[in-house]
């Protein structure tokens, strides 16, 4: 793909930047001129000292091992008759602590020692006169340390604007030099979405200086300061403040999260280029004496370039805030993988919070191209035996669960359904078939998954507090997956044309054993709705209201985790009791959707009880204010509440079907998805006793309202 070498510098620099220059004359009229660039690492290349392009951490995260995307510019206009091209380069997730899993709760699978950062590039000139010129990496590039002295994505970065680089070397091949690695670029890149002022200065009862930027974030801060040389600023992130106001990063764990910056003499602005940071908060460390201005700091949001397409506002001021901080978790989030969190030493590809939200980031934003770059991350990563690790990419230690690795049918599956593209199928049916194979495996009950580790309904409340799993059966949970897997599996082999008849009569038998083998007998909520929601029972009526009772025995409180939660209301409403899915929805205490709202929640929480009723915190070992798993319940908003619904034989809104179910909880509530046949919306709202119905579609559908079913052409309707 690329007529070049990776390139590294000759002396190890550790965490600080090496940059690589190369200089270059242009004499005569120029037609046109491109630059294609990577890394491995994460890099910023500059021509003229003007930035190409707008990826920030380009190249982004892949199986670095298998695929790497290059990066193509237009430089044309920039071009002048003297040059200086730059290329910036921090380890960023291919060598840094993310992968190596240094000081962290983790171990690698399989050593990174050998890896070394390198850049590659090719610049490209076609000349007037048709001749054309290619200049690519290689030993005459020339390398020195950068002013960013230090750059890490957990730990930040410390750049000093006093430092000039030295180009006293030249730069040398890498040991490791394949090109066949190299792809086109394929995801979104990550941008600079937003800007964000702070909207209050707090003077804590510590006496710490702290900005509240109003919303919690992923990005970086921009400062701008008049300075003499050498003087410093020193800044601190945070999600939250403790209970008595102070400032709380705890949660961060080894995650260093810091920013130093050293001031040249003068006026200067300076955000940093190849780290991030999740925060609400910015504690002010150190700034030069007299000299601090809140109007000076800027929070900008990255993630990646994704078009919003979904929204819900109703009557209730919660409920838009609790839409809100959905919409924010999945932005926070979103950046060139779907990460768990954005502030901590983890910020990984967690497929069960991926796939449990895959359905609500699909409405929300047009979530195809994301997908389908991950996706195939997740396809190459599939271990020889067909085991999906539970993090794409594996920066993890392997594990392997039901749930988690079931994200290799659910996620394909769901946008396929949500885009109506047949490519995503094709593409992962190979992997979905290989992942039910190692099941039925390794199980040790034939028909059922049994006797292997499983992360269970993870953060289930039935659990001991500061515990991770709960009541609900493994063995349960893991049978049900492997159920709904393999009905996933054969849905997308019959629509591709494959033979998948061997797996139609897997699934038949996988629903007879779990029916004889749990004979209806559930005790948690979890273990009910997960028997009802992938139909392993013949007794819905009786089970459904079993879990009916159970919630309401338990005070009208779900105790459902990661893996029950996204299925309850669902289940609820499916059942006849949409009435108490409305009562859990609107519960304020905890725990509930709207409780973290009472804490000042702007984003979704990791834990039901993040900061608890007394104010005081879940342990600081594990405990995310930026984890957007449980905004999963969007999807339940979108598609009962407004009753918007894609049908699985017209897939991408060819067809839609209507099944809004209203309630006098609310006066009025009202959802949009744009799709690619054009804006579908649906809300209704209380009237002179009745309720009223609004419905748009661009595409052929079927309304049910309060029981009656209309056959709808495109256009707008009022029931």
């Amino acid at each position: 793909m690329l007529n070049a070498n990776w390139i590294k510098s000759k002396k190890e620099t550790g965490f600080a930047c090496p940059v690589f220059r190369r200089e270059f004359t242009v004499n005569k009229p120029v037609k046109s001129a491109t630059l294609a660039a990577s890394a491995r690492g994460v890099y910023t290349a500059n021509l003229n000292g003007q930035r190409l392009g707008d990826f920030i951490l380009a190249p982004g995260w892949t199986v670095y091992e298998k695929r790497i995307q290059v990066q193509t510019y237009d430089i044309t206009d920039i071009i002048k008759e003297e040059n200086h091209l730059d290329i910036c380069l921090a380890k960023g997730w291919y060598l840094g602590r993310i992968t190596t899993r240094e000081n962290l709760w983790g171990t690698p699978e399989k050593s990174v020692d050998s890896r070394e950062s390198a850049v590659i590039a090719e610049l490209c000139i076609t000349y007037a006169d048709g001749t054309r010129e290619v200049i690519g990496t290689d030993e005459s590039w020339r390398v020195a340390e950068s002013p960013i002295r230090f750059c890490e994505l957990y730990d930040g970065e410390i750049y000093d604007a006093t430092f000039v680089p030295n180009f006293d070397d030249n730069a040398v091949i890498a040991e490791n030099n394949d090109l066949r690695v190299l792809i086109p670029q394929q995801g979104e890149a990550v941008i600079e979405n937003e800007r964000i002022k702070p909207i209050a200065v707090i003077h804590t009862p510590k006496g710490e200086t702290v900005l509240d930027f109003g919303q919690n974030l992923t990005g970086y801060p921009e400062i701008t300061v008049t300075a003499k040389a050498g003087e410093e600023v020193e800044l601190s992130f945070a999600e939250i403040l403790d209970k008595d106001g102070n400032f709380y990063n705890k949660n961060y764990r080894s995650a260093k999260c810091m920013y130093r910056y050293i001031c040249f003499e003068g006026t200067q602005s300076h955000k940093p280029a190849l780290t991030f940071y999740g925060f609400r908060y910015i504690r002010i460390d150190k700034f030069p004496k007299g000299t601090f201005n809140p109007d000076n700091f800027t929070a900008i949001v990255l993630h990646s370039r994704l078009k919003r397409t979904g929204n819900i506002i109703t009557s209730d001021p919660m409920l838009n805030q609790l839409f809100h901080n959905i919409i924010w978790g999945q932005k926070s989030n979103y950046l060139d993988i779907p990460t768990d969190c954005p502030q901590r030493d983890e910020r990984l590809g967690w497929t069960g919070d991926a796939q449990v939200f895959v359905r609500t980031a699909s409405y929300n934003f047009d979530v195809q191209c994301f997908f389908t770059k991950w996706l195939e991350d997740m396809r190459i990563s599939q271990k020889d035996n067909g085991a999906v690790p539970c993090v794409i990419p594996n920066a993890e230690n392997g594990a392997v669960g039901a749930a988690w690795g079931d994200a290799v049918t659910i996620c394909p599956w769901q946008i396929y359904l949500t885009y109506g593209d047949k490519n995503i199928l094709k593409s992962m049916l190979p992997a979905m078939r290989r992942w039910i194979d190692y099941i039925t495996d390794i199980t040790t009950t034939p028909y059922l998954w049994t006797g292997a580790w499983q992360y269970g309904d993870w953060l289930e409340l039935t659990a001991p507090f500061g515990e991770y799993k709960g009541e609900t059966r493994d063995d349960i949970i893991a049978s049900a997956f492997y159920a709904n897997s393999t009905n996933l599996l054969c849905k997308a082999g019959r629509i591709i044309g494959e033979d998948i008849s061997r797996y139609e009569e897997l699934y038949r038998n996988i629903v007879r054993t779990f029916k004889e083998t749990y004979r209806d007998d559930f005790k948690t909520q979890t273990e009910l709705v997960l028997a009802l929601h992938f139909d392993l029972t013949d007794n819905k009526s009786a089970l459904s209201k079993q879990l009916y009772d159970l919630i309401v025995s338990q005070g009208k409180k779900l105790q459902t985790g990661f893996v029950g939660t996204p299925y309850l209301l669902h289940v609820l409403s499916d059942n006849g009791y949409a009435d108490l899915a409305y009562d859990l929805l609107l519960r304020k205490e905890f725990p509930s959707w709207l409780y973290p709202i009472t804490k000042g929640a702007t984003t979704m929480w990791e834990h039901w009880d993040g900061i608890m009723p007394n104010g005081d915190m879940w342990p600081e070992y594990m405990n995310s204010f930026n984890h957007y798993a449980y905004g999963a319940v969007a999807d339940w908003m979108y598609g009962v509440c407004a009753g918007i619904n894609t049908v699985e034989s017209a897939p991408g809104f060819n067809k839609i079907i209507f099944r809004p179910i209203a309630t006098d909880k609310l006066e009025r509530f009202y959802a949009e998805i744009e799709t690619v046949h054009g804006k579908v919306s649906s809300s209704w709202y209380h009237q002179d006793g009745a309720v009223r119905y609004e419905i748009v579609t661009p595409s052929p559908a079927i309304a049910v309202i309060n029981g009656k079913e209309y056959k709808l052409t495109p256009g707008k309707y009022i029931f």
